[in-house]
């Protein structure tokens, strides 16, 4: 009797150590460090990505450690926390704090929105995200990510080499502009473009929490950045022209169709 009562104490701590590992090996990114395009679904009718990115957050894995970033629909959402609304009334309980996100709708109107930047513990499967709004009351949510697609990888049949491309930018205050068409170099799959922005004054731009460095800073700003056709592009540049810098939302868009071979 002593016999099997110490053998289901070992099963059971067997189980447990293979749990605790199961769960150590989850908190690694299944997905290379780098920045993607990913789905971010939730329970609520009104925590939700804002409409204009389609239900699309921008994905940055670094360190083998996953964030998304999405816009939400409005301001009303004060803060998140990554856990259950519970937990978040705890002392200590690290609040997730909003970014000002500009968005840019089908008809061209634009608008100020909050923007969260949310730790994914892993992909395809739902997480306790909370939130509290306006009225300071605490709401739980079941969140998820999937479909991650690489930044600059989506190329499709789009065979290696350097072309013209057709690019709209929107977003900002409309004074702004990129030279277009824009370069576009495809090497093993993957597109690079090359954007000539209209000033001289800006001094990096962010795809997610990626910083790319302008290759030109003795004419207009220009950049190299990994891009993706046909789907909008989420990116942020920071201006050096006012008063202080400012880091200024935008959208880019490079229309496939227009493709031209160089």
């Amino acid at each position: 009797m002593k016999k099997r009562s110490i053998f289901l104490v070992l099963i059971a701590a067997l189980c447990f150590l293979l749990a605790a590992c199961g769960q150590k090996a989850e908190e690694k990114a299944p997905i290379p460090d780098g920045v993607y395009s990913a789905t971010f679904k939730t329970d609520g009718s009104m925590f939700h990505v804002n409409e204009a990115h389609k239900g699309k957050g921008v994905l940055t894995v670094k360190d083998g450690k996953m964030t998304i970033h999405v816009a939400l629909p409005s301001k009303n959402t004060v803060n998140l926390f990554f856990g259950t609304a519970e937990e978040a009334k705890t002392d200590g309980a690290v609040l997730i704090e909003p970014t000002l996100d500009t968005v840019t709708y089908e008809d061209g109107g634009t608008e100020e929105v909050y923007g969260f930047d949310i730790p994914v513990p892993y992909l395809d499967r739902e997480f306790d995200c909370a939130l509290i709004g306006t009225k300071g009351k605490w709401y739980d949510h079941k969140v998820s990510v999937s479909d991650p697609v690489p930044a600059g990888e989506s190329a499709g049949t789009v065979a290696d080499g350097e072309y013209t491309c057709a690019v709209t930018l929107t977003g900002g205050s409309g004074r702004a502009s990129v030279e277009n068409p824009a370069k576009v170099v495809v090497k093993e799959g993957k597109a690079t473009a090359t954007i000539i922005w209209s000033s001289s004054h800006y001094a990096y731009m962010m795809i997610g929490e990626t910083q790319y460095d302008p290759v030109n800073t003795e004419e207009n700003s220009t950049f190299e950045i990994p891009i993706g056709f046909d789907d909008d592009i989420a990116v942020s540049a920071l201006t050096t022209a006012m008063s202080e810098p400012h880091l200024i939302e935008y959208t880019l868009r490079f229309d496939s169709a227009s493709l031209q071979a160089r």
